[in-house]
């Protein structure tokens, strides 16, 4: 009897067991997805669009919460996940300009960015704008060369945004005043649009909802985007809504060649063709901490990949931003972005020189 009894409760405990070990990872969970900027602006509008989609695609079906913490240009919340956050996979960033900060600073992260476990990146470019009042008139893209006392506004020195902006401007010889410190993308843009600056640039996700109709009212002009480079060959970015493709807005290396009659050249062309490089890699990344179980980054990696087919996302990715993010996720990809997080010594020497010089 007792030998039957415990061969009863043996069973039990076993059938207990194998139900507990088949819970999905993220079942009764919370996610919460931090994001590295404030609310309104590209990083924040694509997080919260993936927060109301992503959880029906990951197993278990976890209620998903968004955390905003700007600051430093986005490198409180990227440190946070690193230091403070918790490495159990209830936490997850989604990053701007992260990668870039990595490369130029990695003295001011305590833990390596590069040991971060990534779940997908989100390839992308830029598109630049300018007020049309601009003396002595804007009207077409090739009259940047003729403008008189243009103000670039940016995040930060050592910012992608800033540097791309910078760079290309002085590539083309067009004269400017810089002034930097805003908190967000979207802080930046409503200083553009109250005429505090007169020349930006962002992703294409506020293009379409804060950008477009100011150039259809015809006080702002598209200059120019950032192209996708791989290293040899330049491209259009795949998350480049097509009314833009459509728009004959050039990338920067044929408005130069346009203008100037040959391509850049030059340690200036060089850094610009890194952070195209970058941009072209991680210009977004969706990461977990160092550490995270394997379980939760395998189930968010899978979760990714079911968004390309979701309609429902399809169609909020469409009203929201013109056309849907195209995240790439792999299981190899932890390789690939910190392969994408290398940079040679003398550009980053250029770099840190050139960031630490601006224009006034």
């Amino acid at each position: 009897m007792l030998t039957r009894r415990l061969l009863i409760i043996a069973t039990f405990v076993s059938c207990c067991s194998g139900a507990a070990a088949q819970q999905p990872f993220y079942a009764g969970k919370q996610l919460t997805l931090l994001v590295n900027h404030d609310s309104g602006g590209p990083t924040d509008i694509e997080a919260r669009l993936l927060s109301r989609h992503l959880g029906k695609h990951i197993a278990g079906n976890p209620r998903i919460t968004v955390q905003n913490m700007a600051g430093s240009a986005g490198l409180v919340a990227t440190k946070y996940l690193g230091e403070v956050a918790p490495r159990n996979g209830t936490m997850v960033g989604y990053f701007t300009g992260s990668a870039h900060r990595y490369i130029s600073n990695p003295e001011r992260f305590n833990v390596d960015f590069r040991a971060y476990e990534f779940v997908a990146v989100l390839p992308t470019g830029r598109i630049h704008f300018m007020r049309t009042e601009v003396r002595p008139g804007i009207k077409k893209a090739i009259d940047i060369v003729k403008a008189e006392n243009i103000v670039v506004g940016g995040l930060g020195l050592q910012q992608p945004k800033d540097m791309a902006m910078r760079l290309t401007l002085d590539m083309l010889g067009v004269p400017y005043n810089y002034v930097t410190g805003y908190n967000s993308s979207a802080e930046g843009l409503s200083a553009l649009l109250r005429g505090e600056i007169s020349y930006y640039a962002d992703s294409p996700t506020l293009y379409k909802t804060r950008v477009a109709p100011e150039v259809e009212a015809g006080n702002l002009i598209p200059v120019f985007y950032d192209a996708s480079f791989d290293g040899k060959n330049f491209s259009v970015p795949s998350y480049m809504p097509a009314y833009i493709k459509a728009a004959a807005i050039l990338p920067f290396q044929d408005l130069y060649k346009s203008i100037r009659g040959t391509l850049p050249s030059g340690p200036l062309w060089d850094a610009y063709k890194f952070l195209l490089l970058v941009n072209g890699t991680v210009y977004r990344v969706l990461t977990l901490p160092p550490g995270a179980p394997r379980e939760g980054v395998n189930a968010l990696r899978a979760a990714i990949g079911k968004l390309e087919t979701d309609k429902g996302y399809i169609e909020d990715a469409i009203k929201l931003t013109g056309d849907v993010p195209e995240f790439v996720t792999s299981a190899t990809l932890n390789d690939s972005v910190r392969t994408s997080l290398a940079i040679s010594p003398e550009i980053k020497a250029f770099m840190d020189a050139y960031a630490k010089q601006p224009k006034r």
